[in-house]
This record gives structure tokens, C-alpha cells and sequence, in this order.
């Protein structure tokens, strides 16, 4: 979507609150031995506590209220019995609903001590998004943003996985643009002032291909490396965006 009322604004910050609550909250609670399905249930609590519902549930009948995602499955894991292991990365995915408007983010926390290799992986995920969001301003190409994020990525050893994007969002989950994590020439729009979006590097450190699990939901490495996810809801404007997922 585009932001045309200041509505829009109050809306998504709303939302944009709602989802940082939710994550700094799953952050707390992820330590060894919880299970992936206890921590859906501490986000389902902050969503009942301030109104909101779960969008990929909403829009895609999603069995959980949050997505977590532990090693090599790279996004899309469904909460369930399975207990968190000292050593273990998990991707916690947040996106959400709340009076008409969505948000999302993500951010990748390791369990206990990782390893050295995960703990980089990890902090590239972040450093790419960093190293883009200075290529989102009104006037630039969606594929410049790709690239930034592939660069710092393959200059940290790693591998983007092509398969998975950013996006429009705001009244539903995927809306246009697609956002690239590679400067794929293809893609050839233009950002906008006002324009909703996620910035959301996907890596591994494999060789970037993926595929999706029996389940129907999970995506995973196909070589069974680890992945890393992070991701903020953000506007696009004619200087530095803003974040709506982010405090």
C-alpha cells in the first residue's frame, strides 16, 4: 500500500508496535528447552492483550499464530512440540493484523552459545539489512536495493536465498512491489514516497537453494545449512525511511 491519510499513519504505527512488542517478547522467552509451540503461545497472548490477530492465519489459514523457524528451515515453520537446543539459531517471524492494517518483522536469535559460523550468519542477515536500507529512498530501483543486500551478504561468505523476497504490505500480507535480495534486472520498479514495504535479507550458508517441506509450509536448505532471517516493515520516503517495526 501507500500511506494517503493520516489514518494510514496511525494505523500502521499501531500495527508496526504490536509486532515489536511480540518479538522483543518471544526474544525474552527463547532459551533452551522451551518448545517452538510455547513460544507461539507467549505471542498469541501479547496479540490478545492489544487486539490484534495473526495475519498468516488470517490470510493463509496458518496452524499457529507466528512463524518460527529453527536451523536449516529458512521460514514458514509451524510452532509445535519441538524443544529449542543450546546451539540452535530460530528464526522468530511476526506478522500481524490490527484494525485492517499488517505489519511484519523478523529477527534471528541463537539459543544458548552457537556456533561462531551461525553467530556470523546470523549478524549478516542484519548488516545486509542495514547495508539496503540505504538504497531505499524514493527515486531507486527495487533490483539497487537487491543488490546491496546480495553484496554484503556474499562479502560475509554467504549465500542469499533467491527464492524468498520482500514485499508490499499494509491491508494484506504480499502486496506489490516485490523486494528483491539480489540485483536481479529483471525487477524494474521504482520505489515511491509513501510506499509500504519489508526489507527482509534471507541467507544461508549453503548454496542458496531451498525447497519446500512435506508439511506444506516449511521451507528448507536444500543442503541442510543454516539460515538466517531479519526483517523490519518500513515507508518509503524521499530521505531515510522509517521503520514501523522497529521501536
Amino acid at each position: 500500500m501507500s500511506i494517503e491519510s493520516e489514518a494510514d499513519w496511525r494505523g500502521l504505527r499501531a500495527v508496526g508496535r504490536v509486532v515489536r512488542l511480540t518479538l522483543d517478547a518471544l526474544e525474552r522467552d527463547t532459551r533452551p528447552g522451551i518448545t517452538t509451540g510455547e513460544l507461539d503461545r507467549v505471542a498469541a497472548a501479547v496479540f490478545a492483550a492489544h487486539g490484534a490477530r495473526s495475519a498468516p492465519s488470517l490470510v493463509y489459514g496458518f496452524p499457529g499464530t507466528v512463524l518460527i523457524s529453527v536451523n536449516d528451515e529458512v521460514v514458514h515453520g509451524i510452532p509445535s512440540s519441538r524443544a529449542l537446543l543450546a546451539g540452535d539459531l530460530v528464526k522468530l517471524d511476526v506478522t500481524l493484523e490490527k484494525e485492517g492494517f499488517m505489519a511484519d518483522a523478523a529477527i534471528t536469535v541463537p539459543v544458548g552459545r552457537v556456533s561462531a559460523r551461525a553467530a556470523a550468519l546470523a549478524d549478516a542477515a542484519e548488516r545486509a539489512f542495514h547495508a539496503a536500507l540505504r538504497e531505499v529512498r524514493h527515486g531507486r530501483r527495487a533490483c539497487d536495493v537487491g543488490a546491496a543486500v546480495e553484496g554484503e551478504v556474499e562479502r560475509r561468505g554467504f549465500k542469499v536465498v533467491r527464492a524468498l523476497t520482500g514485499h508490499g504490505i499494509g491491508r494484506t500480507i504480499h502486496e506489490e512491489p516485490t523486494i528483491p535480495n539480489w540485483g536481479n534486472p529483471e525487477n524494474r520498479t521504482w520505489l515511491e514516497d509513501g510506499m509500504v514495504i519489508t526489507l527482509e535479507p534471507i541467507i544461508c550458508a549453503g548454496s542458496g537453494d531451498s525447497h519446500e517441506a512435506d508439511d506444506g509450509w516449511t521451507v528448507l536448505t536444500d543442503d541442510g545449512s543454516l539460515s538466517a532471517h531479519f526483517e523490519h516493515t518500513l515507508v518509503v520516503r524521499k530521505g531515510a525511511p522509517l521503520l514501523l517495526t522497529a521501536a
